[in-house]
């Protein structure tokens, strides 16, 4: 039923509470000569005086002060004259205190034609607060910028305010009377009058409903807020709907795009734990490619120039100039035979001039295709396979950005959307630069750590020693096992000092790179100059630690050993190096006591020589601290280890007894690794 005057009501009778109950009309009638004849109870209610105490009272001498009677009189003659008076007039309550009465007034005869005058009457501050009242409603509902519309209880539209026309396009007089799906045909009618009947059902209202389409407005698609409230009157009785509706399409847009500045921000910082955990260059790509899918792309790809990879430099690509690469990674955030389409991780690949990552290397700039067509696929794939393969996973937009460090371009990283229907932007394009820029920095440290590794590693290797022949009386065993992370200083050496006596040393250079590898070089040609002086251990090392005085900031440790032959013993001095191990005929293995002086470099020790007898068929081995240190137990626990391992080795080979240590105690080395195997023959 209509709550809002449609001919249904008609004879209904009204509920109390309504608007004439809140102002609580008093009705007064008046004879021709100014006495009361009907007094109704508001008006006893207003002024105080009983009917019986107020009928055929002259309305003057009880209810208007005396300063006020002559006024009164003049206007109870103006409208037993015909006029109408409406305004507001001073009566005095039954305990003499003013009333304030806001009259409308006019004049009636009855059926023999006697002249009478009907006043209503109400408190004049109630009239007014409700006057205030109803004009800021009025007010707010007109000028609010807010959608605001009445509804029926049969969910008809009985009113709508200027910006709820302005919303759904219609005016008010094109809405009454309609139902929601006839003014709201491209919103989804059927869910928002399912919210209005559930809240008209509950009684509860609904906020910020959230719908999404076009109205008769004409500007598009477009985001909606609605909520919902039961119209009631004082007693609770429903008499409709409200409906205030508001356009958050900017709001939602807004809060959009801060949703994806966030996701951009969190993919930074996972990029920045990611990317770049090792300076192993394929590594880093693989994490690069992790992290740009699925939060950027469906599919990636990193292909990095080949003379990075093989020769660890660049080389700018001429403008008509094919360009290699090597594919270092593939990702695809879903099972796809897109991700066949890529470059095997691994392979060589050669492209021309007019590929887009050819261009993108030239130019040292993203390419964005953000609609991929036919043509431009074949400038995307590798061949005419791979074309097909993309177009068929759905590739439909397209993104290559340079993999830029201090200036020169190194690879590029390739990436694609199929699954995720939004084409690559502006956005896209920025955080993809900022990927690309981070892994660019760990992929080119990567290349210059490699260059400086393989530069250390064969310096290194240059200045060692060719594997040592068996010398008089000594089968000899050495290995040299550089860390996987950074070259050392770490070296050994074997030299003849005369008949039957053979030296032997083992140090450590502190310090890693080419530096150390230097530094090693010099203090190992300095032990072979002095060993031809046939030195006693012990003042090899003093001119030793003098030299390492002249080569700056250095400091090495060392053991160096004279074995003879014909004393069957064997003379050792350290310079703050870890004990050589013994292995006896018997198979007993133990740590040898020799004294410890300090590390070549901090001048100003003497050092100590301890002769040991060598029987035929004992083991000495010496090695650095990389073969028995590492980060998680004291070294300790390495010699132990060492000591152990080397337990019962007697009759095992030299190589074989190496490869074992090595594999037991450092089969991944974090740090150098020199190893000294002598056994003396029977």
């Amino acid at each position: 039923m209509d709550a809002y005057g449609s001919g249904a009501d008609a004879g209904r009778a009204a509920a109390p509470g309504g608007l004439l109950d809140l102002l609580q009309v008093s009705a007064v009638v008046l004879d021709g000569e100014g006495h009361i004849v009907l007094w109704s109870p508001e008006a006893e209610q207003l002024l105080g005086h009983r009917a019986d105490e107020a009928l055929a009272r002259r309305a003057d001498r009880l209810l208007v002060a005396p300063e006020h009677r002559q006024q009164a009189r003049d206007l109870f003659a103006q409208v037993r004259a015909g006029a109408r008076w409406a305004g507001v007039f001073p009566l005095l309550h039954r305990d003499g205190t003013p009333v304030q009465v806001e009259f409308r007034t006019m004049r009636l005869r009855d059926g023999t034609g006697q002249v009478h005058l009907l006043g209503l009457a109400a408190d004049a501050t109630t009239v007014r607060r409700v006057e205030r009242d109803l004009a800021l409603s009025h007010s707010l509902v007109r000028q609010t910028p807010v959608g605001i519309g009445i509804l029926d209880t049969d969910l008809k539209w009985a009113g709508l305010n200027p910006s709820l026309q302005e919303i759904v396009g219609l005016s008010e007089e094109e809405a009454l009377g309609r139902r929601v799906r006839d003014v709201l045909p491209g919103l989804d009618s059927g869910t928002i009058e399912s919210r209005m009947r559930h809240v008209l059902a509950g009684g509860r209202p609904l906020l910020d409903q959230q719908t999404a389409g076009r109205t008769a407005a004409g500007t598009g698609d477009r985001a909606f807020s609605e909520s919902y409230h039961c119209v009631e009157d004082a007693d609770g009785r429903v008499l409709g709907l409200a409906m205030v509706m508001v356009d958050v399409t900017e709001r939602q847009r807004a809060a959009n795009e801060v949703s994806e500045a966030r996701e951009r921000l969190s993919v930074i910082a996972d990029a920045g734990v990611r990317i770049g955990t090792t300076l192993d260059l394929k590594q880093t790509a693989r994490e690069l490619a992790d992290v740009a899918v699925p939060h950027l792309a469906d599919l990636a790809a990193v292909d990095v120039l080949e003379s990075v990879v093989s020769r660890g430099t660049t080389a700018a690509v001429a403008a008509d100039s094919a360009a290699e690469f090597r594919a270092l990674a593939v990702a695809a955030g879903y099972l796809t035979d897109a991700i066949h389409a890529a470059d095997p991780v691994g392979e060589l690949a050669t492209y021309n001039s007019s590929r887009l990552i050819t261009r993108c290397i030239r130019e040292g700039r993203p390419v964005l295709v953000e609609r991929v067509d036919p043509a431009m696929m074949r400038s995307i794939a590798r061949d005419t396979h791979a074309a097909k393969t993309l177009h068929a996973a759905g590739v439909h937009s397209y993104l290559a950005v340079p993999l830029l460090a201090r200036g020169e371009v190194l690879g590029t990283l390739s990436l694609y959307r199929t699954v995720n229907d939004s084409p690559f932007g502006a956005q896209d394009r920025i955080l993809a630069c900022e990927l690309a820029a981070r892994a660019a920095i760990c992929i080119d440290n990567a290349r210059l750590y490699g260059r400086e590794r393989t530069a250390a590693l064969t310096l290194q290797r240059g200045l060692l020693p060719v594997a040592p022949d068996g010398h008089e009386g000594l089968d000899i065993a050495a290995r040299y096992l550089p860390a996987l992370s950074e070259v050392g200083g770490d070296w050994y050496d074997v030299f003849s000092l005369g008949p039957g006596r053979t030296g032997l040393i083992v140090g450590d250079v502190m310090g890693k790179g080419v530096q150390a590898a230097a530094v090693m070089g010099q203090l190992s040609a300095a032990t072979r100059a002095l060993a031809r002086l046939d030195l006693p251990p012990a003042e090899l090392l003093r001119h030793l630690d003098d030299i390492a005085g002249t080569l700056g900031d250095t400091i090495a440790t060392c053991v160096y050993a004279v074995h003879d032959r014909g004393r069957g013993s064997c003379a050792l001095s350290s310079a703050g190096h870890l004990p050589p191990v013994l292995t006896r005929p018997d198979g007993e293995a133990l740590l040898l006591d020799v004294p410890g002086g300090a590390p070549l470099g901090v001048g100003g020790v003497d050092f100590a020589t301890a002769e040991h007898p060598m029987a035929p068929g004992s083991l000495l081995t010496l090695y650095t601290d990389g073969l028995v240190e590492n980060r998680d137990d004291p070294i300790d626990t390495g010699l132990r280890t060492l000591t152990r391992l080397l337990g019962g080795t007697e009759r095992r080979p030299l190589e074989a007894t190496a490869d074992m240590l090595l594999g037991a105690l450092r089969p991944e080395p974090d740090d150098d690794v020199a190893l000294l195997l002598v056994r003396s023959r029977a």
